[in-house]
C-alpha cells in the first residue's frame, strides 16, 4: 500500500498542476484570444479596404489589364467575354448594344464569332464606333468587312446593323448616324451601350479620335465628322468621349510589340495627359485591356 508521503507528493503534485492550469487559464488564454481576435479585427479590416479600394477603383473607370500569350489567346478570350456581356445584357433589358471597330479586332470577332452556337442573334443590336466614309464594298469600309465575314454567316437582324449612309456628305452622315443611335436610345440623354469594343494603333489613336486631333474635346456631340484624318482616308465618323465613358462595358484589344509604346503612355502616362485611348475612362462601367505579351512588355 501506498505511503503516507507518496499520497502526500500525489496531492501535492495535484495541487500544483491545478494551480498552473489555473494560471495559464486565468492569463495566458485570455491574452491568446486577445492576440488571435486583434489579428481577425484586422483582417476584417483589412479586406473592406481593400473592397472599397477595388470599387473606388471600378467606379473611376480604372482598367482590369489582361494579359495573354498571343493573339490567338485573346480571340478566344474577348470572344467569351463579348458572349458573356451579350447574355447578361439580354437576360437585364431584352437586347445587347454592342459598338464594333475595325482593324485587327475586326478579325478576331469575325473569326471568334462566326460558328459559336447559342448566340441569341436577333437580339444584338450592332454599331461602329468609328467608320470610314467609303462605299461598303470598298476595303477600307469596317462594314463591308463584317457583312463579308460575319453578318452573312449568322442570324443577326439586317435592321439591327446600324451601318454609316456613305452616300452623303461625312457631316450629314454623322447626324445620321445619331439618330440611328437615338432608335435604340430615345431621347436628348447620352445613350450606355451595354459593350464598346475598340482597338488602338501604334499612336495610341482609338475610334478616329488621334493624337492633338480637335475631336478629342468635343464634350456635347455624340457623333463627329473627321475630314483631315491622319490615316487615311481622311474622312470618317467616330463615336465621342462622352459616349465611350458612359458605356457599361469597354474593352480595348491590342496586339504586336509595335504597340508598346502607346500601350505604355495610355496606362502609365510619365508626363502630362494619355494618348486617346488612355483617355477611356468609363464613369459607370467596366474598361478591359486585353493585350500579348509583346504589347505589355513596358508596363511591368
Amino acid at each position: 500500500t501506498p505511503s503516507k508521503e507518496t499520497s502526500d507528493s500525489k496531492q501535492l503534485g495535484e495541487w500544483r498542476m491545478n494551480k498552473c492550469l489555473h494560471f495559464i487559464g486565468c492569463y495566458f488564454l485570455p491574452i491568446g484570444l486577445t492576440i488571435l481576435l486583434a489579428f481577425l479585427l484586422q483582417d476584417y479590416f483589412s479586406r473592406i479596404q481593400i473592397h472599397a479600394k477595388s470599387r473606388n477603383n471600378k467606379m473611376a473607370g480604372a482598367p482590369e489589364i489582361v494579359v495573354l500569350p498571343s493573339d490567338v489567346e485573346i480571340k478566344e478570350r474577348i470572344c467569351e467575354a463579348v458572349i458573356t456581356i451579350a447574355e447578361k445584357s439580354i437576360k437585364d433589358h431584352g437586347f445587347f448594344s454592342v459598338g464594333f471597330s475595325g482593324g485587327s479586332l475586326a478579325k478576331f470577332l469575325a473569326q471568334g464569332l462566326k460558328d459559336r452556337a447559342g448566340i441569341d442573334w436577333p437580339n444584338w443590336h450592332i454599331f461602329f464606333c468609328d467608320e470610314r466614309h467609303v462605299p461598303f464594298d470598298s476595303e477600307d469600309s469596317t462594314y463591308g468587312y463584317f457583312k463579308t465575314n460575319l453578318f452573312s454567316h449568322v442570324n443577326v437582324k439586317e435592321e439591327n446593323i446600324y451601318a454609316i449612309n456613305f452616300q452623303v456628305s461625312v457631316d450629314a452622315a454623322a447626324e445620321d448616324y445619331v439618330s440611328k443611335i437615338r432608335k435604340l436610345y430615345p431621347g436628348d440623354g447620352v445613350p450606355q451601350f451595354d459593350l464598346l469594343l475598340l482597338g488602338m494603333g501604334p499612336d495610341g489613336h482609338t475610334c478616329s479620335l488621334f493624337p492633338g486631333h480637335p475631336g478629342l474635346e468635343e464634350n456635347s456631340k455624340l457623333i463627329i465628322s473627321i475630314t483631315d484624318s491622319p490615316k487615311p482616308p481622311p474622312c470618317r465618323i467616330t463615336m465621342t468621349y462622352p459616349v465611350l465613358n458612359n458605356a457599361a462595358n469597354v474593352m480595348v484589344v491590342t496586339a504586336g510589340g509595335s504597340k508598346a509604346e502607346a500601350v505604355k503612355k495610355c496606362l502609365k502616362p510619365e508626363n502630362g495627359e494619355p494618348l486617346p485611348a488612355g483617355r477611356v475612362k468609363p464613369s459607370k462601367g467596366k474598361l478591359t485591356w486585353y493585350l500579348d505579351e509583346a504589347a505589355a512588355k513596358l508596363i511591368g
